[in-house]
């Protein structure tokens, strides 16, 4: 991760953030639906001064690894990335709110979020998001 700048600010701050699908559904379950819901987020991180990272969708959840100027904290964030997302995935498949979510809402109302920092790195982040489908070997 670079340093970054902006008219009155140089930063560094990273989120690593995580949310679900309302109750854990497992919708995203092609490879070409988490590619798409993929894309969703990195347009709008574009539309907003956001930089993604990294992202991983998976069949219940997502999760991202999102450079942001100061101004924005990480809630104001994930109500971006959630509300928008949520608005555009409905559009592209409209049959997944009417099958699985009449209630209009795709994302659980919360999430986790972590900063990267002294104990935990960037690359520490990314590796968990990149290793998430692959199996435990134990």
């Amino acid at each position: 991760m670079a340093v970054r700048r902006s008219s009155h600010a140089v930063y560094e701050l990273e989120y690593h953030f995580v949310w679900a699908i309302k109750y854990r559904k497992k919708v995203f379950n092609t490879r070409e639906m988490k590619t798409k819901v993929e894309e969703i987020f990195r347009e709008i991180a574009a539309q907003y001064d956001l930089t993604i990272e990294e992202i991983k969708a998976m069949s219940d959840h997502v999760h991202l690894l999102v450079s942001a100027p100061p101004r924005f904290s990480p809630a104001r964030i994930a109500n971006i990335l959630k509300s928008v997302s949520m608005r555009l995935i409905f559009r592209q498949y409209s049959k997944l709110k009417k099958l699985h979510f009449w209630g209009g809402e795709l994302w659980v109302g919360g999430y986790c979020v972590k900063s990267s920092g002294h104990d935990l790195t960037t690359v520490q982040i990314q590796h968990y998001i990149q290793t998430q489908d692959q199996p435990v070997l134990l």
